[in-house]
């Protein structure tokens, strides 16, 4: 009668363990994941930088070229 009770709780320690080991497993990727998206995330936000210094040179540039065609007043 006394193994029983120890029988039932090292079945359910053990699966209490194997649970662990799977949620381990899941934690481990959704890391990875979260990891992944900081990178792709980060790389956007440098392209998207990018993107906007050079559509800051284009407004530039198409406003010097409408003031040499008199397209534009030169008070812009």
């Amino acid at each position: 009668m006394a193994e029983e009770p120890e029988n039932i709780v090292l079945v359910m320690l053990r699966r209490i363990d194997e649970k662990l080991g799977r949620m381990d497993e899941r934690l481990d990727r959704i890391e990875f994941d979260v990891h992944e998206i900081k990178v792709r995330t980060s790389s956007l936000e440098e392209r998207m930088s990018s993107l906007d210094r050079r559509m800051d040179r284009m407004e530039d540039r198409i406003l010097r070229i409408e003031r040499r065609l008199d397209l534009v007043g030169a008070e812009k």
